[in-house]
């Protein structure tokens, strides 16, 4: 595979992700699963349960080769030079590994959307700050059949819905919460262990609570742009193509 597609960047520009099935090896999925089951049969610390929800669980394991090879070692990189320069992005160092375990309920909830990079008690960043980035890469390392079982969820197109309101009002108002704007109906991804999504920073997403039988295994990376820096970080938030000049070819003419 060469880069996104012509179709694969519309499906960004419009919806504000893509779905990349098989685009990690099976040994990498495998290696990493045996490097993350390892170290949960070690104890989970109670008191970290949450934290590590909010960050990532095994933390030893985020900057571990078995998790960077999920990113440097599949079709991400060469997908991502397509639409964003890889040199001018910060070094992928690190992995969050998400993991959703099964929930008591047999009742279905929805998911709730969020921007990352907004203070929360628990996720570390300050309050008052927000730590926006360029682009999300998810990496699932369990399948996902069904929906209603710790899916990433998306709210195709609400990039665009936030970026008009921080046009309007300015990306410092999402310090105050999320932009009130009425979003579309979300979508819950399904797919194979070894499948990558790439989701722009400004999508709404969020996850929704498991009521499977499994554990949901994902890792995620995020790719930062150098020039989004304290003193401007805003301008990638109300021009969101502004470090994607390989989107440049299906942005409209009107842009």
């Amino acid at each position: 595979m060469a880069g996104l597609s012509k179709e694969q960047k519309q499906q960004m520009y419009e919806q504000g992700y893509v779905h990349i099935r098989g685009g990690v090896p099976q040994h990498l999925v495998n290696d990493a699963l045996k490097a993350i089951n390892h170290s949960l049969g070690n104890g989970i610390p109670v008191e970290k349960v949450d934290q590590f929800r909010s960050q990532s669980f095994c933390p030893e394991l985020q900057s571990d080769p078995v998790i960077l090879n999920l990113f440097h070692q599949s079709q991400a990189p060469e997908l991502l030079q397509s639409v964003i320069d890889l040199d001018l992005v910060h070094p992928v160092r690190s992995g969050q590994i998400a993991l959703r375990f099964p929930n008591r309920d047999s009742e279905p909830r929805q998911a709730r959307p969020h921007l990352d990079g907004m203070h929360s008690p628990l996720n570390g960043v300050p309050k008052g700050t927000i730590r926006n980035f360029t682009t999300l890469v998810g990496v699932l390392l369990s399948d996902l059949p069904n929906r209603h079982a710790g899916n990433f969820t998306v709210w195709p197109g609400s990039h665009l819905l936030y970026e008009q309101y921080f046009k309007e009002h300015g990306a410092e108002s999402l310090l105050n919460g999320l932009p009130p704007v009425q979003l579309p109906e979300p979508v819950q991804v399904t797919g194979k262990a070894g499948d990558l999504i790439i989701a722009h920073y400004m999508l709404g997403h969020g996850v929704t609570p498991n009521i499977s039988p499994h554990i949901r295994y994902a890792v995620f990376f995020r790719i930062k742009h150098k020039a989004i820096q304290e003193h401007n970080w805003q301008q990638s938030m109300e021009h969101i193509w502004l470090h994607w000049p390989g989107m440049a070819e299906i942005m409209p003419h009107t842009e």
